[in-house]
Order: C-alpha cells, then sequence, then structure tokens
C-alpha cells in the first residue's frame, strides 16, 4: 500500500514539474486553503460531537429505543436494532460502538448482528455529514437535504431487516 502512496506523489509532482507548476507553493496554498475550512467547521463539529456525546450519556437513546419498542416489534423489526438505527444518522462512531455492543451480545451471524451490519454499510451519517459539507460552503438552509437525507436512512434500515430476512432466514 505505502508504494501505492508513494508512486502517486511521485506521479503528481513529476507531473506538475512537466506542467510547470510551482509543485510546492501549489501544495502550501492547499494545506492553507484546508486550514481556513478546519477553521470554519471546527464550531459545528464540536457542537455535534458535544450533542452526541450529552446523547449517549443521559440515556435519551436508550429511553427513545425504549418508547419505539412495542411499535417495532408490532412491525416485525426486532427492538435490539433501534439504537444503532437513532444513531446512525447521527454518528459513525457511536454507532459503530452499538454494532460492536451487538456483535458482543449476539454474534455477528445472528439475526441482529446481520442487521445491524447490512443497516451499518447502507445508512449515512447524515447530520454529521450535513454539519461538515454545509458548513464548509456555507450554506444555511439545510431542510430538505435533512428530510431527504433522513427517509434515506429510513429507507435503509427497513430494507436491511427485510434483505437478512428474505436472504438468511
Amino acid at each position: 500500500m505505502s508504494v501505492v502512496v508513494t508512486l502517486v506523489i511521485v506521479f503528481i509532482t513529476v507531473t506538475g514539474l512537466l506542467k510547470k507548476v510551482p509543485v510546492f507553493q501549489t501544495f502550501c496554498d492547499g494545506v492553507f486553503k484546508g486550514f481556513r475550512i478546519l477553521v470554519c467547521i471546527a464550531p459545528t463539529m464540536i457542537g455535534l460531537i458535544t450533542a452526541i456525546t450529552m446523547l449517549r450519556a443521559s440515556g435519551i437513546i436508550d429511553s427513545f429505543s425504549a418508547f419505539l419498542s412495542p411499535l417495532a416489534e408490532k412491525l416485525g423489526f426486532p427492538a435490539e436494532i433501534i439504537p444503532v438505527a437513532l444513531l446512525r444518522p447521527i454518528s459513525g462512531g457511536g454507532s459503530t460502538a452499538l454494532v460492536i455492543d451487538a456483535f458482543e451480545k449476539f454474534t455477528p451471524d445472528s439475526f441482529i448482528g446481520r442487521i445491524v451490519s447490512v443497516m451499518a454499510g447502507s445508512t449515512e451519517t447524515t447530520l454529521y455529514a450535513i454539519t461538515v459539507y454545509y458548513s464548509s460552503i456555507g450554506i444555511k438552509k439545510i431542510r430538505h437535504t435533512l428530510v431527504a437525507g433522513l427517509m434515506a436512512d429510513l429507507t435503509a434500515v427497513i430494507f436491511s431487516v427485510l434483505t437478512v430476512r428474505w436472504f438468511f432466514y
């Protein structure tokens, strides 16, 4: 893998030199622009990380999961997947921790393990992506993107359960 990275760096450098591009100055300009973007999105990221930490520590995710469990059971969805479904649009790391918890409790090859695996692979960290990308370019109106992203996540959750049920059980 390191050979590929080295070859890519050499290729970019040689191509830039052949085209008479000031390679180092272009690199420094890119680094400077990257730092400006970091400064723009840092407050938003700090706020999002704080909110995620507060949600997990306060038990709101667990309370909301318990509230939705009867409805999920009536619809044929296992209640054990609800925390992952709720946290996945907010945080990739937080939902990964819940997926690992599900693996430890039910095993990766179990019905629940397969559902959370498919769900983790087919859903997006919608709020995180909107936060990072939109704040970096200054877009404030996110409601249509947010609704579309959350609807796509809901669809992925539903089809994760259906896919595992149809193909594995």
